[in-house]
């Protein structure tokens, strides 16, 4: 039975967690608002069920607000090329590109949600899929509400690797695991010591292999599922039967992404696996069609538009461009020249379009497999605190080794490649930094919440602690104990709770992945599987996220959908949590047991 100061700690623990849940899906206030009272009331817990200081409380916040400004980073490179590719008309050639191969709308949910969708996410990460591909299909006719139900659905096989693979990267190896192996007791020290690795990065490799083989085995029916919810749902006579003709493309699609993300992830680790596949799947399957394989033998298309009802059309008249909110806006307010780029976009070819994200790849590459330039990278320009207020914490941030000074780089390069003029410069960074702006907030408190969360039962921090387990410790040996052996099968949707809730599924990995991997410790379970499935439950997740459902819909216009939305993306998300629990308990006690 459990004691009443046991209990108390529990409830003392779930509190900040609870509070998310509540404040931002039950009373829908956005991670601006709900990380900061989540921050308060976790350190209020900390210092009065762990005996936790002021300085403490204060050095951990500080340590995790640094480690948000790597991810900060990322993003934000990677969104400003986003927008310099928007503004410079690139992504007006490369979407000509597509639609160029099939009119068909079964083949165009292929080409531009399975595959350019999940390139973006594993270029950008944090929503940007959706908010760039959801656009690109209302300019190619589809209505705004079918176009955002298929964006969320098609790019969750990348979603794990996203921001090339700041998930695991920052959210994993950088947080959960990253304190000093040296220190016993600690995460790390149990990865490297007790698991006979060489460093926690090769703890987290192997656990972005099998969060790959995971996606890749679960993910055999995305293709198939984003088409037929089109159909089913969007089509004229409401039914599976387009879908099913296309299965044989379906497929084909998959392998031809799934290969090559398996294979970089077994290589190279978890940067590259989205990335990486999602262009060769790209190469292979718009060759194959333009060779005139695959394609269906009649042109699937939705019905006239008269007989669409009210709520699949926003403020946006499908068919007409990039399906921008704000087009008319400026392209009234520049006289015709629109600042999408249409200009530039007549004289640009379809491979110029895609340098930038070539070079991208390219120097991503380069910098993370060359010996020298790796070491030069991560140990020039580094930001460093080390004993912060003069507690155990240190914390850097490697300013010229993070992706997104690589993202931001190409971007200045993209200015004189695709002959941008000053004002689409302009436009490009003013877009970056208003959507980064309120990342800031939110990251900065959410992971200095975490950082509280995970250091409460440390002993180098915690001489005085009330117990010896910290908050996430505490909560994952309860739940470990309520679950047993079946454990496992719960640690998909564990993750797609914590992305749910946060909009992320960095986010998610550094609020449950000490959690996961002490539960499954406890249970006996390999930790790499148990947690790869909790980086996998972070994708599941982002397809029903309040913040980039409503993401989603405010660049389609649609806003005020969110509901109907959500329940329709409750069928993915439904297979896929229930599939990823079915092959993760078949992987723990079947396959890999003996695995630490």
């Amino acid at each position: 039975m459990v004691s009443v100061a046991d209990l108390t700690l529990v409830l003392l623990a779930l509190l900040p967690l609870a509070a998310i849940a509540v404040i931002m899906v039950g009373l829908y206030q956005p991670a601006t608002i709900t990380m900061p009272i989540a921050w308060v009331i976790a350190a209020a817990a900390a210092y009065v069920g762990w005996e936790m200081s002021p300085t403490l409380i204060a050095a951990a916040s500080i340590r995790g607000a640094m480690t948000a400004t790597r991810i900060l980073v990322i993003v934000f490179g990677a969104i400003l090329l986003l927008y310099t590719l928007k503004q410079s008309g690139a992504f007006e050639v490369i979407n000509a590109g597509f639609s160029s191969i099939s009119d068909d709308r079964r083949v165009q949910v292929i080409l531009l949600v399975f595959l350019m969708g999940s390139f973006i996410e594993g270029a950008a990460g944090f929503g940007t899929p959706a908010a760039i591909v959801g656009p690109l299909l209302v300019g190619l006719g589809f209505p705004p509400l079918a176009a955002v139900v298929v964006a969320l659905t098609g790019n969750i096989l990348a979603i794990t690797f996203g921001a090339v693979g700041t998930p695991l990267i920052i959210g994993f190896e950088d947080v959960v695991f990253g304190q000093d192996p040296t220190q016993t007791g600690t995460a790390a020290h149990q990865v490297v010591q007790n698991g006979g690795f060489e460093s926690v990065g090769a703890y987290v490799a192997q656990i972005g292999l099998w969060a790959a083989v995971i996606h890749a085995v679960v993910g055999v029916a995305i293709p198939f599922i984003g088409v037929a919810m089109m159909t089913r749902f969007f089509g004229e006579e409401r039914s599976l039967k387009p879908a099913i003709e296309v299965i044989p493309l379906t497929l084909f699609a998959w392998a031809s992404f799934v290969v090559p993300y398996l294979l970089t992830a077994y290589f190279l680790g978890p940067t590259f696996p989205a990335l990486l596949g999602a262009m060769v799947g790209l190469l292979v399957v718009a060759s194959t069609l333009r060779a005139g394989y695959f394609l269906p033998d009649e042109e699937w298309d939705f019905g006239p538009k008269e007989g669409w009802p009210d709520h699949w059309i926003g403020k946006i008249e499908p068919g007409t461009g990039m399906g921008d909110a704000d087009a008319d806006q400026k392209i009234a307010t520049d006289g015709g020249a629109s600042r999408l780029g249409e200009t530039h976009s007549q004289d640009m070819s379809l491979g110029m379009a895609w340098v930038p994200y070539v070079l991208v790849a390219a120097l991503l590459i380069v910098t993370r497999v060359v010996g020298p330039i790796q070491s030069y990278l991560s140990s020039t320009g580094v930001i460093t605190w080390n004993n912060i207020l003069g507690t155990p914490f240190s914390e850097g941030v490697e300013m010229l080794y993070l992706p997104g000074s690589l993202f931001v780089l190409v971007a200045v390069v993209t200015y004189g490649l695709h002959d941008m003029d000053a004002e689409g410069i302009k436009d490009s960074w003013r877009e970056a930094v208003s959507n980064i702006i309120p990342a800031i907030i939110a990251l900065w408190f959410a992971v200095a919440t975490v950082m509280i969360m995970q250091k409460t039962g440390a002993p180098v921090v915690v001489e005085s602690a009330a117990v010896d387990l910290g908050m996430l410790e505490l909560l994952s040996a309860e739940t470990a104990t309520l679950t047993g052996a079946a454990f496992p099968f719960f640690s998909g949707f564990i993750g797609a709770f914590g992305a749910f809730i946060a909009g992320s599924n960095t986010v998610s990995d550094i609020l449950f992945g000490l959690f996961q991997f002490e539960a499954a410790q406890q249970i006996g379970a390999p930790t790499q599987i148990v947690v790869a499935a909790q980086a996998v439950g972070g994708a599941i997740g982002n397809l029903v996220a309040i913040h980039n459902v409503v993401a989603a819909l405010t660049v389609v216009g649609l806003i005020g959908e969110e509901g109907r939305v959500i329940r329709l993306e409750m069928i993915p998300v439904l297979y896929y949590g229930v599939a990823t629990g079915v092959v993760t308990l078949v992987l723990a006690y079947l396959a890999v047991p003996g695995t630490f």
